[in-house]
Order: structure tokens, then sequence, then C-alpha cells
């Protein structure tokens, strides 16, 4: 994935047909995490949407219309919870799930729980990292599933 920020299997959508799948947005900087989403969620019927990284993920909200949105809460040039407000704020009714697995060097200090600000600043479900591809799937399904009632699709911009 290193030859673009911003990657869709367009060779897959090309081959089934994948227009008509749940369209999901994965922003994440670690290319291997990505590629493991990107692989599990395609295996069970997702259109899906890298962005490594914010900026790109950011871009790619601009011009595609999403169902869900997957993004890492720590990634370069978009620290801490900047990512989750700017995702929730371009895009409110796209549901977001965050993911963390922010490790803290002194574990005898109490951490403050990231995964529950991400909550209160608009994701509608978290996951810790690292997770199993069945906590990614239930979180998708049960999330989309949370949101039914809402537009199919939305755009920005």
């Amino acid at each position: 994935m290193t030859h673009a920020s911003l990657i869709e299997s367009s060779k897959r959508k090309a081959q089934t047909g994948t227009e008509n799948l749940r369209h999901i947005l994965v922003v994440d900087d670690d290319p291997m995490a990505c590629l493991a989403m990107e692989v599990y969620l395609q295996r069970n019927n997702f259109r899906v949407t890298i962005a490594e990284g914010g900026e790109a993920g950011l871009r790619a909200l601009e011009t595609e219309q999403f169902d869900l949105m997957v993004i890492d809460i720590f990634m370069p040039h978009m620290r801490g919870f900047e990512s989750i407000r700017i995702f929730h704020e371009r895009a409110p009714g796209i549901p977001l799930i965050a993911m963390s697995g922010y490790a803290f060097a002194n574990l005898n200090s109490p951490a403050p729980d990231f995964l529950r600000m991400a909550l209160e600043l608009g994701a509608a479900r978290c996951l810790r990292k690292p997770f199993t591809p069945d906590a990614l799937l239930a979180a998708v399904t049960g999330c989309l599933a949370d949101h039914r009632d809402v537009a199919p699709t939305a755009r920005v911009g």
C-alpha cells in the first residue's frame, strides 16, 4: 500500500460488482492493520476504502460515499481525539468506530480511557487494538444495524 495514501480495491470491485455492498472507510497509519481489516471485511461482503492517515481519510470523505468509518485515534499529523472530532464533524451522519492501541509506559499510574472519551466525542463503537477479526466484524455489523434508519450512504461536501 505504499503506492498511494488512499486505496480502494477497484480490481475487486470490477470483478465482483461490489458497488451495492456497504462501503467502509478504514483510516489507520499502519499499512499492515489496514490490509488485515481490508481483507477480512471484503471476505465478509463489504466494500472497503483504505486511507493511510487522517488527511487521506478526509479527502476520501469529500469524494466518496460511505456507510461507516473505522478510524484510528492516534495517527501522525492528527493527534489524539482530533481525528475523531474532525471526522465526526465532517460526516455526522456516518457512524464511526474508533480504534486505539495506545499503551502507557507506566502501567501503575491511572490512565485515561481514550475509547470512552471517543464515545463522548461521537464514536458509535470502539475497538481496543489488537482486536480479533470477529470483534471487528461484530462492531461493524452492530454499528450498521444500529444506524439502519439513517440514509444508506451519506456524502459530505
